[in-house]
């Protein structure tokens, strides 16, 4: 960049499929000329700076791409350039990028409007997967040839080209399944691992058994907010948890837990039950129809009293309430665990520990707001089926009483009705002849043309559904050749033309659809986008008239 001015062997393209001419690359701070080898070729640029708004280039480490230099112009043109190395590329593109800034803080680049329209397609950096969509796309030869009339002609930019299109470039992503992720249907069966020592035991926990021990633990993952890293470390906290889980293992696992959890306080949250999961099991009870609550009847009977029944051993009902707070059944895990299963995977990054325990927190405060506001609502229609039919009022009407305030208001708008369909009726038994003569069709005419003079046009001048139904008509040749071509030739009049001469009418017809979308898309003018959107399709076409 010696003497701010960069001189590079580069290639002039039209397009990404274009061979392109092949010359060479000048770039000062304020202009940039490229020189075609060939004299006789009419591929020579001398643009300022202060005129390009941005410029894109595709990604180094691909074998698809080539290094490709795209300066963009603020009149919806473009310049592509493409060199032999990379380093060529990126030597100008960096060139480039000063010289466009420099202009713009010297305060020369083309005025904008102030305010910008949203529709306006903006220059922004395309990722290298958009780039590749958008290569894969023009492989289509039709594509590929609208593109080069529209885009490379002038008519559309590149934005605006592909903004039409986005159905196709997301294509990709609509693909993907919606459906959510879950946690892995089998339960953490706590593998241990000696490594030939006695002595010592290995727990495997990988980020997805953590996210699925604080899921289905809401106690080790408020413990775990509770004491990390504040009393202790990650790994002694797991050291810990991996230790109560082995306790539960044991013969006479809950008595060993109880007496571990009477000399280490923080043990002992691993090893008694999990009172969160307690509490939202009462939750659930009380949510239950009381006519369907087969818990709610167990007091009936007197078996599980005291001094009913079998006799009682009062040692054992003693050992019974010191290690009940410690007892864990396979069943409640397994119902725990299915029902974490079902509500799927609500956390998908398994990264920071501490992230991941704080967002299952958050969630589950959510999830409980609206859990109780459902509960309310099933208690309230609970009530209702419990009510006896003997004890409650007379039901209320299911239908509101006729009330007029005043009746006249009544009689007008029937009477307003009435006219309205006797006027419609005449319009539609007025008659009209279909075979006149010259004479009569030049009266009519003048006649409506004096009444256009005095009363003006209709709004609108012919009826929406008139003109949907003559343009789909019109329309509907040609459209079905495109698709359906060979099931009806005698229908078609484009099948007894030529094809290249039938491929040519098609391709008119697709560009013209085109433009009329984009054309129509820009009113009403709101702003300069627009306004200058519309002139360069209207000068674009005249050029080509």
């Amino acid at each position: 960049m010696a003497g701010r001015r960069v001189v590079k062997s580069a290639r002039y393209k039209l397009a990404v499929k274009d061979q392109g001419v092949d010359g060479i690359l000048e770039m000062t701070m304020e202009r940039f000329i490229f020189k075609p080898n060939d004299p006789m070729s009419s591929a020579k640029l001398n643009v300022e700076f202060r005129l390009i708004t941005g410029h894109r280039f595709t990604k180094e480490g691909t074998t698809i791409n080539p290094p490709l230099l795209n300066l963009f112009r603020n009149q919806g043109k473009n310049y592509m350039f493409e060199f032999d190395e990379f380093s060529d590329r990126d030597a100008c593109r960096d060139f480039a990028a000063s010289a466009i800034a420099s202009c713009g803080d010297s305060g020369i680049t083309t005025p904008t409007p102030a305010v910008e329209s949203s529709a306006a397609p903006n220059n922004e950096q395309l990722s290298e997967s958009e780039m590749e969509r958008r290569v894969k796309l023009l492989e289509d030869s039709e594509l590929r040839r609208l593109h080069k009339e529209l885009v490379i002609g002038g008519t559309l930019s590149d934005g605006e080209f592909w903004a039409a299109r986005k159905k196709l470039l997301d294509q990709s992503n609509a693909k993907r399944s919606n459906q959510q992720v879950a946690l892995k249907n089998h339960i953490w069966h706590k593998k241990l691992t000696t490594d030939c020592q006695p002595n010592k035991i290995t727990f495997n926990l990988t980020p997805e058994i953590i996210l699925q021990i604080f899921t289905e633990k809401p106690a080790v993952r408020q413990a775990y907010l509770k004491f990390v890293p504040k009393k202790m470390t990650d790994k002694e906290f797991w050291t810990k948890y991996s230790r109560a889980e082995y306790l539960q293992g044991m013969k006479n696992a809950f008595a060993a837990a109880a007496a571990m959890a009477a000399e280490d306080e923080e043990l002992a949250v691993f090893l008694k039950k999990d009172e969160i999961l307690a509490n939202e099991a009462r939750k659930k009870i009380k949510r239950v129809d009381p006519t369907l609550d087969m818990e709610a009847d167990e007091g009936d009977d007197y078996i599980h009293l005291p001094d009913h029944g079998l006799p009682r051993n009062d040692t054992k009902e003693t050992d019974d309430l010191q290690t009940d707070p410690y007892r864990r059944s396979f069943g409640q895990e397994l119902n725990r665990h299915a029902a974490v299963v079902l509500q799927g995977r609500t956390i998908n990054e398994l990264g920071d520990q501490k992230a991941v325990a704080e967002a299952l927190g958050t969630r589950k405060e959510v999830g409980e707001e609206s859990d109780e506001n459902l509960g309310k609502e099933r208690s309230k229609r609970a009530s209702r089926m419990a009510e006896i039919e003997d004890l409650q009022a007379p039901p209320e009407p299911s239908v509101a009483p006729l009330s007029i305030k005043d009746p006249r208001d009544y009689f007008d708008s029937q009477q307003a009705n009435a006219i309205k369909a006797f006027g419609d009726s005449v319009a539609s038994n007025r008659r009209y002849k279909l075979s006149v003569s010259t004479e009569e069709a030049f009266s009519s005419l003048k006649k409506l043309i004096s009444e256009i003079h005095s009363q003006g046009l209709l709004e609108p001048i012919i009826s929406p559904e008139a003109s949907l139904k003559v343009f789909s008509a019109l329309t509907q040749n040609i459209s079905s050749t495109k698709y359906n071509l060979g099931n009806t030739p005698q229908d078609s009049v484009l099948d007894r033309l030529p094809n290249t001469t039938k491929d040519e009418l098609l391709h008119h017809w697709t560009a013209i659809q085109e433009l009329l979308k984009h054309f129509w898309s820009s009113y009403p003018i709101t702003d300069r986008y627009f306004y200058t959107k519309v002139n360069r399709f209207i000068c674009n076409e005249l050029l080509n008239e």
